[in-house]
């Protein structure tokens, strides 16, 4: 199973797509119990009605990973799932996973603790990387709850394919998670913030890019002679040096290469050391 879902229609997640944002709506109870129990009275009916309604995914909250008999008869609709992990174990996530794999291949876990608002110290995003490791068959998340939005964009540094964050109207009004979500303006804010890091992330390949060819051309460094070298002699380190020169010669990392090769002409001092002055030496300038 590749490490990407098509968790909405023509909307990938995992592998190289884009981090898939989901902005919740949280608690619309306002501290209401009597709103709170006929919520929860509905919630029974919840996953019939959804399938009904012809929902792209399932989202588990983190109250319902453990119980098992839903999570099978949720993963057996056969729609993608996400599954938040707040107040869960990694031997009970090992188990949800285990469960929902064979009914259903295409789901994700998200890291979450489940606090409002949760303090940095409790974010524990390393666990990202935890299940990334023993989950290497399907994406991972993160769902917060803090303040901010400097975590949620380190999740998806790290490798984050779904995040979730909390939103809001109004962070006064009634209620814990009100003042864990983020307002419109933050969301528009970590929206813009993540696709920037995205972009950032760019490639594993360490190379010199084209953006730095300008830079390269003023301050890139050639060997150069630290002494004058008359033709024929055999080049010593201590013949060497390292300098801004004009025109491009050898390259910093290839000083330790010329040690002991016979130098073809006088080369004055300070002066650039050029491939056609060194006898049986491979083109290694850097243009």
């Amino acid at each position: 199973m590749p490490l990407e879902l098509e968790l909405c229609p023509g909307r990938w997640v995992g592998g190289h797509h884009p981090c898939f944002i989901i902005a919740e709506i949280g608690q619309n109870h306002q501290g209401d119990l009597d709103v709170a129990k006929r919520m929860i009275r509905t919630a029974k009916m919840a996953v019939e009605f959804l399938h009904e309604l012809n929902v792209p995914f399932f989202k588990v909250g983190s109250g319902d990973t453990n119980n098992f008999p839903y999570l099978e008869k949720t993963a057996k609709k056969g729609r993608p799932m996400v599954i938040s992990s707040g107040m869960q174990s990694m031997d009970t996530m090992k188990q949800v996973y285990q469960i929902v794999k064979p009914l259903n291949p295409n789901f994700c876990f998200l890291q979450c603790t489940s606090a409002y608002p949760l303090q940095p110290e409790d974010v524990n995003l390393r666990v990202i990387s935890e299940y990334q490791k023993l989950f290497p068959d399907i994406p991972i998340g993160y769902s917060g709850h803090e303040t901010g939005i400097a975590i949620s964009v380190a999740a998806v540094a790290l490798g984050a394919k779904v995040l979730e964050r909390h939103i809001t109207l109004d962070k006064t009004w009634k209620g814990s998670d009100h003042s864990a979500s983020l307002e419109p303006g933050e969301l528009a804010e970590l929206v813009q913030s993540v696709r920037l890091v995205e972009r950032a992330m760019g490639s594993p390949t360490k190379q010199l890019l084209p953006c730095e060819m300008a830079c390269n051309e003023k301050l890139g460094k050639s060997v150069v002679a630290k002494v004058k070298i008359p033709e024929g002699t055999i080049l010593t380190l201590d013949m060497l040096t390292v300098k801004v020169g004009e025109p491009k010669g050898y390259p910093p990392e290839d000083i330790f290469n010329l040690v002991g090769k016979k130098v073809l002409v006088t080369v004055e001092e300070d002066d650039t050391i050029m491939e056609e002055s060194v006898e049986n030496h491979g083109k290694k300038i850097k243009s």
